[in-house]
This record gives structure tokens, C-alpha cells and sequence, in this order.
């Protein structure tokens, strides 16, 4: 069955493409079955003078090895879009932390009442200061800091967060704006597993 695709925004942003590794990757996903594809893209293909280093940015910050997971960086990055009404990068990386922990009920618990939810308590200290760098940021303060290190995170793990925090933030505000539309939780469910497995980083042959 064809799926009907919402249109960003910016009609002249998605209907002028640059050539390249994302209008290709377009491209594929309207030649297959139904065609839905993660309307981002768009926003990637429109100016891929610059925008492929947003994504090996992206890389660096979800993937670089590090003590903070990539598992907990995906929820966070869930998190924050959880708390930004985010539908797109919500459901895109709570599928991917879904993936990399092994439990989509661990993830959509924590990101709808996270005090209840089954996560270790030094998980919930980082996930309650990505939210307050969210929502609350001008009371953010070195205390803060101090908490999530108590809870037995070091300096490296604080960093990741409050980058990847500090990433998806712009995300949220990027796509929202732009009108990048949820896709259906199939598709959502795909992209997660694919972000999981093989990052960011989008092959340009």
C-alpha cells in the first residue's frame, strides 16, 4: 500500500536536493514498497556542503568509545526528545535504545515516568539532569554536576551527556520546525535498528 508522506515546512527546501549520499538514499526508499523514509533526509540533502558533518558529528558523539554507553546515549537522546514533544527523534532513538538494551517496555517507561521505571538509580541521576539541561537550563549549576558525579559517573560520562543533551536539543528544534513527520512505528522500529547497528554515517557509494 503506498504511504502518503507529509511534506516538511519547507517545500523549496525538500524539492531542491542536492546531490549526494542522502538524495540517494531518498531516491531508494521512493522506488521501494510504500517509499516512507526518514523525512530528515531532506533537510540533510538540501545542503550537503555542510550537513554530512553534522552526521559524523553525530557519530562522534553517540558512538566515540567511552564509560557512557551508547545504549544510554541513544536514551538520552530519546529523553531529551521525549521532554522537547520531539515525535520524530522520540520515537527514532527510543527505537535504537530499545535495540542496543534489549527491551522497548525498559525504554518507554523510562521516558514517560522515569522515578517508577526499572532503571539502576545511576541511570535515572543522568537522565534527570539531561532533563533539567532541557527544560530547566539557566538553573543549571556545578551541584548538578556534583550529583551525577556522586551517583558514580566521572567526568568523560558527564561530558557525553550533557553533548548528547546538548545535540539533540538542536535536533528537536531543527526537525520540529521543519515539519519532519513521525513515520509509522514500523518503519520507526527499522530506522532503530539500523541506527543501532551501523550509526550515522551514511555510505556515499
Amino acid at each position: 500500500m503506498e504511504i502518503l508522506l507529509q511534506s516538511l515546512h519547507l517545500p523549496d527546501v525538500e524539492q531542491h536536493p542536492q546531490p549526494g549520499v542522502y538524495l540517494k538514499l531518498i531516491e531508494a526508499a521512493k522506488a521501494a514498497s510504500g517509499g516512507e523514509y526518514p523525512k530528515i533526509w531532506d533537510l540533510f540533502s538540501f545542503r550537503q556542503e555542510f550537513t554530512p558533518h553534522l552526521a559524523r558529528f553525530t557519530q562522534g558523539v553517540l558512538r566515540s568509545p567511552s564509560s557512557l554507553s551508547p545504549a544510554l546515549r541513544e536514551l538520552i537522546a530519546a529523553y531529551t526528545s521525549y521532554r522537547n514533544e520531539c515525535a520524530f527523534c522520540t520515537n527514532a532513538h527510543a527505537a535504537a535504545a530499545a535495540e542496543l538494551l534489549g527491551s522497548e517496555t525498559l525504554v518507554w517507561n523510562a521516558l514517560r515516568d522515569l522515578e517508577s521505571s526499572a532503571l539502576e538509580e545511576k541511570d535515572k541521576a543522568l537522565l534527570r539532569f539531561a532533563g533539567k539541561i532541557t527544560n530547566a537550563l539557566p538553573s543549571v549549576a556545578a551541584a548538578d554536576v556534583e550529583a551525577v558525579r556522586a551517583a558514580g559517573w566521572n567526568d568523560e560520562a558527564i561530558y557525553f551527556a550533557i553533548t548528547t543533551t546538548a545535540l539533540f536539543n538542536f535536533y528537536n528544534r531543527w526537525i520540529t520546525s521543519s515539519g519532519v513527520p513521525p513515520m509509522s512505528v514500523e518503519a520507526h522500529r527499522e530506522q532503530g535498528k539500523s541506527l543501532a547497528h551501523r550509526g550515522y554515517i551514511r555510505d556515499p557509494s
